[in-house]
């Protein structure tokens, strides 16, 4: 898309005169009158609208390969200290390690079919009537199935919190 109001846009927007600006910004239209004869303005009008043409895609790059500084963050130059860096591959491992855990700890809660259809439905973002087709079986089986293991896991977790027996 080329700007409406560039000289290349005006010069083309006017197939009888070849348009351009001075140094001051005002618009200078040249007409055939201007030219001795119909093939030098036909030749100059030509050779305006391609190098207003080469002009305007050149714009066009720079402006396409540029950010104005004022639309840039101020951390988009910086780069964390290498203690930062350290310090949030740790706290990843640690939730990484702490969700693996958790996963194992809610795995051994449920049966197999129970853990492999709440994680289709959960993880996967299956939908109930997609595991029952893989599964061949009906859909409220899953539902009961998913219901079932959501309720374990909850009854676990308020035994862990309360400081009951059961933990997950």
């Amino acid at each position: 898309m080329h700007d409406k109001k560039s000289i290349y846009s005006l010069n083309k927007q006017d197939p009888d005169a070849i348009v351009y600006t001075d140094a001051d910004k005002h618009t200078i239209r040249l007409t055939r009158e201007d030219f001795d004869t119909e093939a030098d303005f036909l030749k100059w009008k030509a050779w305006s609208d391609e190098n207003y043409h080469e002009m305007e895609k050149e714009d066009h790059v720079q402006r396409n390969h540029t950010v104005p500084l004022d639309n840039v963050s101020y951390k988009a130059g910086t780069t964390d200290s290498p203690e930062i860096t350290i310090q949030r591959r740790y706290e990843k491992g640690e939730r990484d390690r702490y969700t693996a855990e958790t996963v194992i700890r809610i795995k051994g809660q449920l049966t197999e079919k129970q853990f492999r259809r709440l994680w289709l439905y959960c993880v996967s973002g299956m939908t109930e009537q997609q595991i029952a087709e893989r599964e061949n079986v009906g859909q409220q089986r899953i539902s009961r199935s998913i219901i079932t293991a959501v309720k374990k896991i909850k009854k676990s977790f308020e035994g862990r919190k309360t400081g009951g027996k059961k933990r997950l």
